[in-house]
């Protein structure tokens, strides 16, 4: 599965202004009785995500739905934090955190917690989920409430996760997801 999600190289940066970045919602493209696997080819390597859609259908579809419409293609991490919490975040067009797809979706019930290499979606308060989403790098269970919907887990560079470079408010230059590949896994 690994070789399915994996994609080398880079979008030039015509091809990155070519990638629609706006929609009104995420259409329906997910069977929510498959688990789906998903590639964020970075410039330091590859981060494996099985996201199931028993704990988190809107959430995975919303996820699936963009990386197949190539949305965060050439998309950096512009949030790395080692410290107080421990995340690697991405999926804002802009780069600055306040960016998204254009639409907002619902918040969904929590289930579990923000162990090292769990994936949830970042957010600017309820039911304001978009395009943003973060890795947990560390273990972020007790700084973390349940107001971030968690969707997935890191099956494979957890540790290419933990080394991207820490960024907040643009104090370095950020990460960049080359390419996020999904497939059906089940």
């Amino acid at each position: 599965m690994v070789s399915a999600v994996t994609k080398t190289g880079a979008p030039s940066a015509d091809d990155v202004k070519k990638i629609n970045h706006t929609y009104s919602g995420a259409q329906n493209v997910i069977d929510n009785n498959k688990v789906y696997c998903a590639g964020i080819n970075t410039n330091r390597g590859l981060i494996v995500l099985e996201l199931d859609p028993k704990i988190a259908p809107k959430t995975v579809n919303n996820f699936v739905f963009l990386a197949q419409n190539h949305f965060y293609d050439g998309l950096t991490f512009h949030r790395v934090l080692k410290s107080p919490i421990a995340i690697a975040q991405g999926g804002d067009p802009e780069g600055t955190g306040s960016g998204g797809p254009g639409y907002k979706f619902a918040d969904e019930p929590v289930k579990g917690s923000y162990t090292a290499g769990t994936v949830a979606m970042a957010n600017s308060g309820p039911n304001t989920n978009g395009s943003q989403f973060f890795i947990d790098t560390g273990d972020n269970s007790s700084q973390l409430g349940k107001q971030y919907n968690l969707f997935g887990h890191v099956v494979d560079g957890l540790n290419v996760a933990q080394a991207l470079t820490p960024v907040e408010n643009g104090s370095a230059t950020p990460d960049v997801m080359n390419y996020v590949v999904v497939k059906a896994a089940s």
